[in-house]
């Protein structure tokens, strides 16, 4: 019995769903007995692309590392932006009882925060570690802090500068292995072999009509179906002005 496999607008994807969908695709078909189907050959030049593949893919899980390093480091800064900001709040009110605990942290912002604005990673992950050592260090401090209301500020700055080192470091291997691809160049070859086999799933039930891919058909649609499913939803919430781009990638069929 003819079947027909649906299709998808492949350029919708993003680096890190297209590799997925391509492999999950492979895998699907040789499910299915490729060489009883006619479809080994096919099948073949698809597999041939998935080293390329998992290239792009290496390359944008990167690439979400480093965006990840950024969103951390703006958090840093703006919260010891925001330390100061309280501070200097607190410096103008007349609440003498507030006055000693307050030239206290002055005193402790002015070692550790100038400049920090400007500090590259590396050097902001050191000078935070510091501050927080120096922070833990001295009772005074830690009472100026709570009596600021700041001692929250300090606790997330610890939280989110325990995640920065791990990050930074896996993003430096990845990038000494990792070499730059062409992804645009690469998915193109590989559209073109997906949309061969998929054609050949097609012609070849027409022309064997005593072999039936019609469970193989139902597979595939179904994860396509999921993919087409989930991009429309991707542009609804787009076109309703929300910002998709920080979405978790979509990874078949559930």
């Amino acid at each position: 019995m003819p079947v027909k496999i649906i299709r998808l607008h492949f350029l919708e994807l993003w680096n890190n769903e297209y590799p997925l969908l391509v492999n999950q695709l492979s895998v699907l078909t040789a499910n299915h007995n490729p060489d009883l189907l006619h479809l080994t050959k096919p099948l073949a030049r698809v597999n041939a692309m998935l080293p390329q593949l998992s290239k792009i893919r290496a390359q944008e899980l990167s690439n979400a590392i480093t965006n990840k390093l950024r969103d951390i480091s703006n958090e840093r800064k703006t919260l010891v932006s925001g330390i100061n900001s309280q501070v200097k709040t607190f410096s103008k009110l007349s609440m003498p009882s507030l006055a000693l605990h307050v030239e206290t942290m002055k005193r402790f912002l002015n070692i550790h925060t100038p400049g920090f604005a400007d500090a590259n990673y590396p050097s902001g992950t050191q000078r935070t570690t510091d501050m927080l050592a120096d922070f833990d260090s001295k009772p005074e401090v830690r009472a100026a802090a709570e009596s600021m209301h700041l001692t929250t500020f300090f606790e997330q700055l610890r939280a989110i500068n325990i995640q920065f080192s791990p990050l930074y470091l896996q993003r430096t291997q990845e990038d000494a292995a990792a070499e730059t691809v062409d992804a645009h160049a690469i998915r193109s070859e590989s559209d073109k072999e997906v949309i061969a086999l998929l054609d050949a799933i097609e012609y070849c039930s027409r022309e064997y009509e005593e072999l039936d891919y019609q469970p193989l058909a139902n597979e595939l649609n179904n994860l396509i179906g999921h993919y087409k499913t989930q991009l429309k939803a991707r542009t609804t919430r787009r076109n309703a002005g929300k910002d998709v781009s920080n979405e978790a990638p979509i990874t078949g069929a559930q």
